[in-house]
């Protein structure tokens, strides 16, 4: 029976090293679980195998920021820089979904990358696409309308032209607060593109919503 490391977009490790993550055994996790929460220590580096976790960081006055998801073949930046710069978690992590994932622990992971050259490319091809993700949340969140990144995130997230999640957790995705997000939501619905119900976001009007995410 094949193991996890078989099944993964893992690079060119040596065989020491493949050997070495073989022996680590899956976790099923499911879904709402904590992954881990601000001032924690970094315990490992996560190689997500399926599922999705959400990290999020939250402000002093309480609102929440979506800072990426983390996805199969994805890595967690805060748990990099942890395991590399020693700080402790600033973040909260949270399972979208059920997720199945690999803990590496903190030594493993160091040892791998002072000496394996695959590990340590893949941890820093990961890094470099995740710090590229968190720029362009920078860039939407300070230079794109509210209105153009609500609905952006509707197009991007919804299934079937619905998007099940409150206002406040659609807030938390656009970096923006509740409130302006249930005045934008309504104006939207009001001129038909939406229709609103509690817990969800029905697109009525796709051709019109497109023009508005890509408004800026």
């Amino acid at each position: 029976m094949s193991n996890w490391t078989d099944i993964t977009a893992l690079p060119d490790l040596s065989k020491a090293a493949l050997a070495r993550l073989a022996r680590l055994q899956p976790l099923e996790v499911p879904k709402g679980t904590v992954l881990f929460q601000p001032g924690e220590a970094v315990k490992g580096f996560v190689i997500m195998l399926e599922g999705r976790v959400d990290v999020f960081l939250t402000g002093p006055t309480g609102r929440e920021i979506l800072l990426y998801a983390v996805e199969p073949g994805q890595s967690c930046v805060q748990s990099t820089l942890g395991l590399m710069g020693g700080e402790d978690y600033s973040g909260e992590a949270i399972t979208r979904g059920p997720a199945r994932l690999v803990l590496v622990p903190k030594e493993m992971f160091l040892t791998l990358m002072g000496e394996d050259d695959g590990f340590r490319d893949f941890v820093f091809r990961a890094f470099a696409k995740r710090m590229q993700t968190m720029m362009h949340l920078l860039e939407k969140v300070a230079f794109t309308r509210v209105e153009a990144r609500l609905a952006q995130i509707l197009l991007e997230r919804c299934e079937a032209g619905v998007l099940t999640a409150t206002h406040a957790e659609i807030a938390v995705m656009i970096g923006s607060a509740r409130e302006v997000v249930s005045r934008r939501l309504d104006a939207l619905a009001k001129r038909g593109i939406l229709h609103l119900e509690r817990g969800r976001v029905e697109i009525r009007d796709f051709e019109t919503l497109v023009v508005l995410a890509q408004s800026d």
